[in-house]
């Protein structure tokens, strides 16, 4: 992807941000975050389904245990039941990997796809999930766009 065609990037994110905010809204779909401003961020984009806070004062054995619990391990459908959406810096990668080895091991389907394409994306202009929240501008009427093409297939 080229790093200087901001329309093009921008497109991206917000398409697999409209489609994790469909599932999320629609399927239960977990989003797993670092911190309270993530939370706000993602919030302040539309989600309105189940966002979880990893830095919640819990060890990490039992946030791990409360996610398989809650959520399970997949779909009726084999998909994913939630997403580790950890920042795109050194601190997150190491989070996201901790908590994805974690997570499988209790056989756990995890979608990664959704931060691969922000960490790609939007790296020039952020590199932390808290940060979506004001590119909210830029990036929702890209997320409105795969709602309303979905929802004329229908």
């Amino acid at each position: 992807m080229d790093p200087t065609n901001t329309i093009e990037r921008f497109e991206s994110a917000g398409k697999a941000l409209g489609e994790a905010r469909r599932r999320n809204r629609e399927d239960g779909f977990a989003i797993i975050v670092e911190g309270p401003r993530d939370k706000a961020a993602l919030l302040r984009l539309g989600f309105d389904g189940p966002i979880e806070v990893v830095n919640r004062g819990w060890g990490m054995d039992r946030l791990v245990a409360y996610l398989y619990e809650t959520y399970g391990t997949r779909t009726t459908d084999r998909r994913s039941t939630m997403t580790l959406l950890m920042d795109w810096d050194r601190t997150g990668g190491k989070l996201q990997a901790n908590l994805r080895r974690r997570l499988e091991s209790f056989d756990v389907m995890i979608d990664e796809d959704l931060r691969k394409v922000l960490m790609k994306s939007l790296k020039p202009e952020t590199r932390v999930v808290e940060s979506l929240g004001g590119l909210a501008g830029a990036l929702v009427p890209h997320m409105d766009l795969v709602a309303l093409l979905r929802n004329e297939e229908q």
